[in-house]
């Protein structure tokens, strides 16, 4: 028979028994070695150890050696042999650790000794299978939980480098208060926004919420901020003048997303308001919901327009649109994550409850905190990002009208 790679260990004092095994067992092509005793194998043990082993031992050495196997995590069986024919004899073994036991001479019922070779190489081998897959798992979740690790110091230091991005919160440009909220869902957000003066006389400010999260809608809001600058830098060296103008910003940012490649696509409301003419003009790429719009002692009213999303189509058009600053004028800008957070089961339901939150006088983003607060929520949750822009400077109505 040709060679085989499953190794048996013999264990009997009886020279003659473990003489006569070890010759059957040789001839069906195992590697065996014998010994008298557990301590003159030792040596084996700690060099090599046996897939299958047979021992003429008391139920107390096949304890020990049992319990041996067990504690170096090797899936050895152990065959007890035995002359004795007593059911409690066999019994005993068993319970000490034995996996099968065989009368002595073993190899006198070849076909009873070849099925419990069979079937416990069978063992082993599933045993070694799943060790080997457990050790596989093992490594691939240590793996996995490293590359979770990194991904997570990743995001880290995405996270840092967009919060480097916004504005500075609580500013005075001009006669108007600015300030923002921008809280993720993720380390990474999609949502974005950014307000800047554009001249001595106009406030340039956006909000954008990049379609999905993740890195590669953080990647979008790197790119708007990056086209933000070049064309503030653009209109200081009079090379392009498109940031003055709500609906030439759009196309911007449109083409510069097509051109990325990524798939990605935002909604952003871009505004500009002029103090000296007292007007906000504006577009809308699909952004929702809409900024609204108080006048102090009147009206508080969601802005009007629509548009298309922005980074979709080749040659969009967006609308432009104006309303008369003529009065002193509180503006507030929302993600969508606003909507959510408010207890109203339809959209229109919700956004009535939004514009009396701010009629009500909750047209900062302290105060609308508060207000939601008095609804159950404590404060803001995640994949949220809020603009508040207030006209600081009273007017009486003689001049608010000229």
């Amino acid at each position: 028979m040709a060679s085989r790679t499953e190794r048996i260990l013999i264990i009997d004092a009886d020279e003659k028994a473990r003489a006569d095994l070890s010759r059957y067992l040789e001839a069906r092509g195992f590697y065996v070695t014998g010994f008298p005793d557990v301590a003159a194998a030792k040596s084996l043990f700690d060099d090599n150890t046996p897939d299958v082993i047979f021992a003429d031992l008391d139920p107390e050495a096949i304890r020990d050696l049992a319990g041996r196997l067990e504690e170096s995590e090797t899936f050895t069986p152990i065959v007890a042999c035995s002359s004795t024919e007593s059911s409690a004899d066999v019994v005993t073994a068993l319970r000490a650790g034995a996996a099968d036991f065989v009368l002595k001479p073993c190899s006198d019922d070849k076909g009873a000794l070849d099925d419990v070779i069979g079937k416990l190489l069978d063992r082993v081998r599933v045993n070694r299978l799943n060790q080997l897959y457990r050790q596989e798992l093992e490594e691939a979740n240590r793996d996995l939980r490293d590359g979770i690790a990194e991904l997570r110091a990743d995001q880290r230091a995405g996270r840092k480098v967009q919060l480097r991005m916004l504005p500075d919160r609580e500013q005075m440009m001009g006669g108007l208060h600015v300030d923002h909220l921008i809280k993720p869902s993720l380390y990474l957000s999609g949502d974005f926004l950014d307000y800047f003066r554009i001249s001595e006389d106009k406030l340039l400010v956006y909000i954008a919420d990049v379609s999905g999260h993740g890195a590669s809608s953080a990647f979008v809001t790197v790119l708007l901020k990056n086209l933000t600058n070049r064309l503030q830098r653009n209109l200081r060296r009079q090379s392009s003048d498109d940031i003055l103008y709500p609906e030439r910003f759009l196309e911007r940012i449109n083409s510069e997303l097509l051109d990325t490649g990524l798939g990605k696509h935002v909604t952003v409301f871009v505004g500009i308001i002029s103090e000296s003419e007292r007007k906000l003009r504006y577009a809308v790429g699909a952004h929702f919901p809409m900024p609204i719009l108080s006048f102090e002692g009147g009206s508080t009213a969601f802005l009007e327009g629509s548009g298309l999303p922005v980074g979709l189509f080749e040659a969009p058009q967006w609308d432009v649109y104006e309303v008369t600053l003529d009065k002193p004028f509180r503006l507030l800008l929302f993600s969508d994550g606003i909507l959510e957070v408010i207890r109203a089961k339809s959209l229109d339901e919700k956004e009535k409850t939004l514009l009396e939150l701010v009629s009500g006088g909750s047209h900062t983003i302290a105060s609308l905190n508060e207000a939601l607060s008095l609804d159950g929520i404590t404060e803001l949750p995640d994949d949220i990002a809020i603009v508040s822009v207030t006209d600081t400077i009273k007017r009486s109505d003689s001049t608010s009208h000229k």
